[in-house]
């Protein structure tokens, strides 16, 4: 019983990530997505008690991957620097999250900015990725690989480089390989951060 339950839930979830896709968050109602997963309505509201919820419950889904991606990236790499042109070479994957619908993150974004609830459920990640990437930078700099500068700003910059790529992807995905692009652009950033030094080598205090 609990593996048929399992196994709607998830035809509920890829049915929804497909129709929200296609289709658009306000556009898709919940009718339409349990004819799709083919799944009643009884037991879309035993897994989820709204539209909103199941949006929300795919976000923190993609996020969970994402974090994943990355902290695998940052795991295997010798130093800062090393790390996020790792992770940057991570973006193919991330494009291809939510079944290869990108869409779904412009959609993520969109409904964020008219429901609070959602806005709520974005912009946590949003802030933390923001000191995720700070406390990465301020290693680099304690480690010698990067020169000294302001950590926050510098978290807020790759926060912005990465959202960027995201938006440029979902818009005009056949118009540049996105994941070279957003290495190469991590690389020259880096370039401006990076003091010169051997990552292997603390810095002397």
């Amino acid at each position: 019983m609990q593996a048929r339950s399992q196994e709607t839930r998830k035809r509920i979830l890829r049915s929804a990530v497909r129709l929200f896709s296609e289709r658009g968050y306000e556009a898709t109602g919940v009718a339409q997505i349990c004819r799709d997963s083919e799944a009643s309505k009884g037991a879309f509201y035993h897994h989820f008690p709204s539209k909103q919820a199941l949006f929300i419950d795919l976000l923190k889904d993609w996020l969970r991957g994402l974090d994943a991606e990355l902290g695998r990236a940052l795991k295997s790499s010798a130093s800062v620097p090393d790390g996020l042109v790792a992770m940057a070479g991570r973006m193919k994957s991330v494009f291809s999250a939510a079944d290869g619908s990108i869409q779904l993150f412009l959609e993520f974004w969109q409904q964020a900015r008219r429901d609070t609830g959602v806005w709520k459920e974005f912009i946590a990640p949003y802030r933390r990725y923001q000191e995720y990437f700070a406390g990465i930078i301020k290693r680099g700099v304690d480690e010698g690989s990067l020169r000294p500068l302001d950590p926050r700003v510098a978290g807020q910059t790759f926060v912005a480089l990465a959202v960027g790529m995201l938006v440029q992807g979902v818009l005009d995905p056949d118009g540049a390989a996105w994941d070279k692009v957003t290495r190469d652009a991590v690389r020259m950033v880096i370039t401006g951060m990076s003091s010169g030094r051997e990552a292997t080598r603390p810095r002397r205090r």
